[in-house]
């Protein structure tokens, strides 16, 4: 089995639509993308406000004037996406792989017992509220 997607689609001001070839969906929002960034410095970051709740977020995360969006997007080989967001931060590199382990909607399952539920990063996609 792949982890290749058969479907992306971006809608820069709400989110990731990911069509995966086994049938199932997943939708991250832009804020939830940015947030589990791949990058060595938002991993660390993330690794350190598990650590201590009052880290000071560094002067880079205040910087950005007005909403969060993916300004653009392109594909890397043929095992990863990279999203250029507005707050200057462009160096996580989402693979299948790790889309699929941060799935909004597969990590709520994995937390209740359930099945997972299509859709996911604590948004509707588009056309589906």
């Amino acid at each position: 089995m792949s982890d290749a997607p058969i479907k992306l689609d971006l809608t820069k001001d709400r989110g990731l639509a990911v069509e995966w070839a086994d049938g199932t969906t997943s939708y991250y929002s832009i804020a939830y993308l940015r947030k589990m960034s791949p990058s060595a410095e938002a991993r660390a970051m993330r690794d350190e406000i598990e650590s201590n709740p009052l880290t000071v977020l560094p002067a880079s995360a205040l910087r950005a004037s007005g909403e969060l969006v993916a300004e653009s997007a392109e594909l890397v080989g043929n095992y990863a996406i990279r999203i250029r967001f507005s707050d200057g931060h462009d160096t996580g590199i989402y693979s299948w792989r790790y889309l699929r382990e941060i799935d909004p909607e597969a990590d709520e399952a994995r937390k209740t017992g359930g099945p997972p539920e299509t859709g996911g990063g604590g948004e509707e996609p588009p056309g589906e509220a």
